[in-house]
């Protein structure tokens, strides 16, 4: 048997999402930005297509931006916003935390090299972050805060609307990614008063290569790409037209079927959970804490039960069949420990002994055991 329990990292495109793209690959094939017959059309349903996602997280057309996928639009929104803002108040204070994804954490990082004074938030076993720990680093010269909705590797769930709310009081812009959210939560940009999210398709089984950044309207954002009018002078680049058709469809489906598919999954995941405590009730740990994502399952194999060697104990599994992570995507072909699960206060000989499993609506209770007995052969062997 064939298991699929990375859908963190990526997921099978949806049959209906292939059927609606296949036409912008052959016929459909204009330039969105060409005046000519062949160009309108594309153009009316790249529009419409926008319109769908703006409806659903209750956002205006004009505030949705496409871009290549979730990393481009982390580095869109944080470098766009950051860099307005020190052009147009002088503001260079920006915070964030220790466990975001690589492409809002890094982009911090190259911001600090260019006189942006950064705070990386601390957070504990949990990895969710405090809302005590993030007013006390807030000051006069604060433009941007960027917090993650979901964490990817650990799963936990962070009260953005609480954060939002706050910072609205306090004029600072509030992005949040929401990768791992996007089209399993639902979401409201209006109520929450958040002023940036970001999305990528191929999580809720989409196209690779299409994502976007929703920022709202009045919001000051600096290109990051030159050379192209698209996205209302923001994002140049001919649009991934196919991908955009997709995306759209792939927010229909899971618009139509989100509380199913999330019931589906947290039944799998609390399967999972109940199956590997009795294996074993003490070498393990289970990450997030206890307001967690029902598609991500954070799983530490302590090291002082087991011989924890990631690289191996990864290939044992998918030699088995079993196909898992020990972290985020973007890391993969590496075997060092998480920065999130190091940040959260693990020993680095624990790190390597984090794996994370992440469900889909594709996945059944048959593979769950099968994965179960798979990790029972595996914790044996690594006794």
């Amino acid at each position: 048997m064939k298991v699929y329990f990375d859908n963190a990292a990526t997921t099978p495109l949806h049959p209906k999402v292939f059927e609606k793209m296949q036409p912008f690959l052959t016929e459909n094939f204009g330039n969105p930005s060409s005046i000519h017959s062949f160009g309108r059309k594309v153009r009316v349903a790249i529009e419409e297509s926008r319109e769908l996602i703006a409806d659903f997280i209750n956002a205006n057309p004009s505030e949705i931006y496409f871009t290549s996928g979730g990393t481009e639009a982390n580095n869109f929104v944080v470098f766009g916003i950051a860099r307005s803002e020190l052009a147009e108040s002088g503001r260079n204070h920006l915070i964030t935390s220790e466990v975001e994804h690589h492409s809002v954490h890094d982009s911090f990082l190259e911001l600090a090299k260019n006189g942006f004074v950064i705070n990386f938030l601390n957070v504990e076993k949990d990895s969710i972050i405090r809302n005590e720990s993030l007013l006390q680093y807030i000051n006069f010269n604060t433009s941007l805060i960027s917090l993650m909705h979901v964490n990817n590797e650990t799963g936990a769930v962070s009260p953005i609307e609480q954060f939002a709310s706050q910072l609205k009081q306090k004029n600072i812009f509030f992005h949040t990614d929401s990768v791992q959210s996007f089209g399993k939560f639902k979401i409201d940009v209006k109520s929450s008063g958040i002023d940036s999210i970001t999305a990528s398709a191929h999580k809720i089984n989409g196209p690779k290569g299409i994502g976007f950044a929703y920022v709202k309207s009045g919001t000051p954002l600096s290109p990051i790409l030159f050379g192209g009018s698209q996205e209302r002078n923001r994002r140049g680049g001919t649009e991934n037209v196919a991908g955009i058709i997709g995306f759209a469809e792939a927010v229909r489906i899971a618009q139509d079927s989100m509380q199913e598919n999330n019931n589906h999954v947290n039944e799998l995941k609390q399967r999972f959970i109940t199956g590997i405590r009795s294996i074993d009730k003490e070498g393990i740990i289970i990450n997030g804490g206890i307001n967690t994502s029902p598609y991500i399952l954070s799983i530490t194999f302590k090291s002082d039960h087991y011989k924890n060697d990631p690289e191996a104990m990864l290939m044992f599994l998918d030699i088995n069949g079993v196909a898992v992570s020990n972290g985020a995507a973007c890391s993969s072909g590496t075997v060092k420990p998480s920065h999130v699960i190091l940040s959260t206060g693990y020993s680095v000989e624990d790190a390597k002994g984090t794996i994370r499993f992440s469900f889909g609506w594709q996945n059944t209770f048959e593979e769950v055991e099968y994965a179960l007995e798979v990790i029972d052969k595996m914790l044996k062997k690594f006794k």
